[in-house]
């Protein structure tokens, strides 16, 4: 399983959804994500990737993490692990 596949299952667990209701393109608020789902959504992320997302749910905008759609997430996780490397 891919990054982005992981991520994807792993949000769409988060919003009660069937991983073939996300997409690379879709927004955590377009799946019905609020703010403590996409906290759970980050500590999930954090768990399977074994990485550290420099995320602050209380400023998610000062955050060096974009959580703007699916796809921006996985290009983060992706930076962060070649970053461990």
């Amino acid at each position: 399983m891919n990054t982005q596949d992981q991520v994807i299952a792993i949000i769409a667990e988060q919003a009660l959804l069937e991983p073939s209701d996300v997409t690379p393109d879709s927004t955590l608020e377009s799946l019905g994500i609020d703010s403590l789902g996409l906290v759970e959504s980050i500590f999930a992320i954090e768990e399977a990737f074994d990485i550290n997302v420099p995320f602050n749910a209380n400023d998610p905008e000062a955050s060096d993490f974009d959580i703007s759609t699916v796809a921006s997430i996985t290009e983060g996780i992706e930076r962060l692990k070649a970053e461990q490397s």
